[in-house]
């Protein structure tokens, strides 16, 4: 491993925040790491990290030597990217990061076109419901719903997100069918739920064209929406949530809309997030193919879900 290499390892380490991140991202045991920043600082003649048993800090010089690292980082993959392309064709490896369900149900097809189209592409899909850091960790694109936090990424809008309030026939027969909004807090929920969301309540815009919050009643909670689906089929909750979790099961009826009259705003768009406009071959026509398939012009599940342009709009 040359210097190049193992500055960029520290680079690594101090993104993770720990050597134990580190090795688990590159797949390698903690003590490879430690060997290769020890012969870093012989090399460079200098200490760079303060380390006890449980932690590190940088030193004054590991702190510059880290800004150069992701210098150094930045100018190897523009090299990289400007050498691929050169090249007529899509080959190599596409790596793609993607929420589960997103990636199970709209990438899947994708991919698999993709590669009978260019056999010589390699894929690496990595679903994920965590936010990532695409640089650190070496993905050429992601696809998230709602624009990302880090303005230093380019976001690229896939398709339209919109919002609705779903049951099955033998739930509403059971419980029957809310008349207002404030009916829906007396009705049991599910709802999804992650570290960074929770649906507690449903945004919609009243009579008077202002925001509000109707407050529901979540008695089961769950961060996958193939979970989500199991509880509201199994008759005993009613759940809001984008289009694209349910859109099959309404068109078969398994699913009905409730409330459809109400003004339901769109939840986040979908996106495909990348970190450099210059992209090499394989990438653009990869997402070129998923802007195609997902969401050109209308989104893909928005044509199994009946009377689409009618229900869930401004009066």
């Amino acid at each position: 491993m040359d210097t190049t290499s193992r500055l960029i390892m520290l680079l690594e380490v101090v993104e993770q925040g720990s050597f134990s991140k580190a090795a688990e991202l590159r797949n390698i045991d903690r003590s490879v790491i430690s060997k290769q920043i020890s012969k870093l600082e012989e090399e460079l003649g200098v200490r760079l990290l303060n380390r006890t048993t449980r932690s590190f800090s940088l030193t004054a010089a590991g702190a510059e030597m880290v800004k150069k690292a992701a210098e150094l980082r930045l100018l190897l993959q523009d090299t990289v990217q400007m050498a691929e392309n050169y090249h007529q064709e899509a080959r190599g490896l596409l790596r793609i990061t993607s929420s589960s369900y997103l990636g199970k149900y709209y990438l899947m097809p994708v991919i698999n076109d993709f590669q009978k189209r260019f056999p010589q592409v390699t894929i690496e899909l990595r679903l994920d419901d965590r936010v990532i850091d695409m640089v650190s960790e070496g993905f050429d694109l992601a696809f998230r719903v709602g624009e990302p936090r880090d303005s230093s990424l380019i976001a690229r809008k896939i398709a339209r997100n919109r919002m609705l309030i779903l049951a099955t026939p033998q739930f509403i027969e059971t419980y029957g069918e809310p008349k207002k909004m404030a009916d829906l807090a007396e009705l049991p929920a599910a709802a999804y739920t992650s570290n960074h969301i929770r649906f507690e309540s449903i945004s919609y815009i009243d009579e008077k064209g202002k925001q509000q919050e109707q407050p529901i009643n979540p008695v089961f909670k769950s961060n996958d929406g193939e979970a989500l689906l199991e509880k509201v089929l199994s008759h005993n909750a009613f759940c809001t949530a984008p289009a694209f979790f349910f859109a099959d099961h309404v068109d078969h009826e398994q699913l009905v809309p409730m409330l459809t009259d109400v003004n339901l705003p769109d939840y986040s768009a979908m996106y495909a997030v990348y970190p450099h406009r210059d992209l090499p071959v394989r990438t653009r026509l990869f997402l070129d193919a998923a802007r195609h398939y997902i969401g050109d012009p209308i989104p893909r599940w928005e044509h199994n879900i009946p009377r689409i342009n009618e229900i869930y709009q401004p009066k």
